[in-house]
C-alpha cells in the first residue's frame, strides 16, 4: 500500500496508507464525529472545499449505494479514517467505499492517529491542509497547505448550485423491509427551493409531506422566485461563508413577508443577515450526529445533525423582530429562530438527517402549517 500525507498549514504533519484516488487535494481540514453515515457525508455539497476527518474509528465497512448519495457525486476534497475498510459487507451495498471515492479522484489517508488529530484541531482550531498520495516532501505540501484560501470570505455556493431549475418529485424511501415510511400524501403546495448546496435528503422530506418542489439556482432573483407563484420558498444548506452572499441576501430580504419561508444552515445564516444579524466563523465548527439542542418554545431537547463552520450572532438580532427558538446545549450557540411578523423561521442543524437522529421531522410539518394558514387568510 501506498503512503499519503496529511499535512497541516501550522506544519503538523500526518503520514498513513493510501485509499482513493492516488491523487493530492487540498482544503479547510474539519472533523465529524457521526458513527454512522459516511457516504451521505462524502455526498453532502455543504462539505465542498474541505477535507474530513471522520472520528469513527472504522469506516467503509458498509460500502455504498446509489441510494444513500445526497448528491450525483461526493464533494468532499479528501477523507482521513483510522481505519480505511477495503471490503464491504451489507445486502445494501453495491459498491466498496474505497471505489466510491476513487472513481470521483477523491484521495484518502487511513492507518493514523485520528484522535490526536481532532484533539489538535479542537486545541488550535479547524485550519487549511493538503492530502496528498503523490507527493512525500511533506515540507513542500505544509507550504501549499499556508497557501490555500482560507474559508472565511470564500463563496461557495455559487460553485455547487445547480446550473438550471428542475423539479423533484421523489418522497422518502424504506432502507428496509422493516422501515414504515408511508405514502406521501398528493402534493398540496408548491415550495421554490433554493438551491445553496441542497441535500437530496430535504428535497424527498418536502415531498414526504406534500409539497410539489421546484429548485432554482442561488442566483435566482426574488421576481423570478414569485413569478413560479409558490405557497412557500425553502432556503437550503450549503458550503462556505454566508456573508459574501450579499445578492442573495437581498432577494431573501425581497420575499420575507411575501409568501411562508423555512431555512436550514447555511439557508438560516442567510436568514440572520436578511433581518440584520451578523455571522462569525466557529473554532472547530459542528459536524455530527449527536448534538443537543433545546426547543425554547417546547423546552424539549433534540437529538440533532449539524455540519457548519459558521454561526448567527444572537446579540446581533433584533428580538423585537425575531425570536430565538433553538439553543445549542454544547456552546450555547444559536440553533433557530423566528420572524414575529412574518411566517419566516429556520434551523442551524438538520432535521432531514439522514441516517438520523429524526427528533427533528416535525420542523417539515410545522413548515406546511405555515403555508396551509397563509393559504387561508
Amino acid at each position: 500500500m501506498n503512503p499519503a500525507i496529511l499535512a497541516l498549514e501550522d506544519g503538523t504533519v500526518f503520514e498513513g496508507r493510501s485509499f482513493g484516488a492516488p491523487a493530492e487535494r487540498s482544503g479547510e481540514v474539519v472533523f465529524n464525529t457521526a458513527l454512522t453515515g459516511y457516504q451521505e457525508v462524502f455526498t453532502d455539497p455543504s462539505y465542498a472545499g474541505q477535507i474530513v476527518i471522520l472520528t469513527n474509528p472504522q469506516i467503509g465497512n458498509y460500502g455504498t449505494n446509489v441510494e444513500d448519495s445526497e448528491a450525483a457525486r461526493p464533494y468532499i476534497e479528501g477523507l482521513v479514517v483510522r481505519e480505511f475498510s477495503s471490503i464491504a459487507s451489507n445486502w445494501r451495498s453495491d459498491a466498496e467505499a474505497n471505489t466510491f471515492l476513487g472513481q470521483a479522484g477523491i484521495p484518502v489517508v487511513s492507518d493514523l492517529d485520528t484522535r490526536a488529530l481532532v484533539r489538535h484541531l479542537r486545541t488550535r482550531g479547524v485550519m487549511r491542509g493538503v492530502l496528498s498520495a503523490v507527493d512525500t516532501d511533506a515540507q513542500q505540501l505544509v507550504e501549499k497547505a499556508r497557501a490555500i484560501p482560507s474559508m472565511a470570505g470564500l463563496d461557495l455556493a455559487s460553485v455547487v448550485t445547480t446550473p438550471h431549475q428542475y423539479e423533484w418529485t421523489r418522497p422518502v424511501d424504506a432502507c428496509s423491509p422493516s422501515e414504515f415510511v408511508g405514502r406521501a400524501p398528493e402534493p398540496r403546495f408548491h415550495v421554490v427551493a433554493y438551491d445553496f448546496g441542497i441535500k437530496r435528503n430535504i428535497l424527498r422530506r418536502l415531498v414526504q409531506t406534500g409539497c410539489r418542489v421546484t429548485v432554482v439556482p442561488s442566483f435566482t432573483s426574488a421576481e423570478d422566485v414569485l413569478a413560479l407563484n409558490p405557497d412557500g420558498i425553502f432556503l437550503s444548506n450549503g458550503p462556505g461563508d454566508p456573508e459574501p452572499l450579499q445578492p442573495q441576501v437581498a432577494n431573501i430580504r425581497k420575499l420575507i413577508g411575501r409568501k411562508p419561508i423555512f431555512g436550514i444552515c447555511l439557508g438560516h445564516q442567510l436568514l440572520g443577515l436578511a433581518v440584520g444579524g451578523k455571522t462569525y466563523k466557529l473554532k472547530f465548527g459542528h459536524r455530527g450526529a449527536n448534538h443537543p439542542v433545546r426547543n425554547e418554545l417546547t423546552q424539549k431537547v433534540e437529538i440533532t445533525s449539524h455540519n457548519h463552520g459558521f454561526a448567527v450572532d444572537p446579540d446581533s438580532l433584533n428580538l423585537n423582530e425575531v425570536e430565538i427558538t433553538h439553543v445549542n446545549l454544547n456552546d450555547q450557540t444559536l440553533e433557530g429562530f423566528r420572524h414575529r411578523s412574518h411566517p419566516v423561521f429556520c434551523v442551524q442543524y438538520h432535521p432531514e438527517a439522514a441516517p438520523g437522529p429524526h427528533d427533528s421531522h416535525y420542523l417539515f410539518d410545522d413548515f406546511v402549517k405555515l403555508m396551509t394558514l397563509e393559504c387561508t387568510k
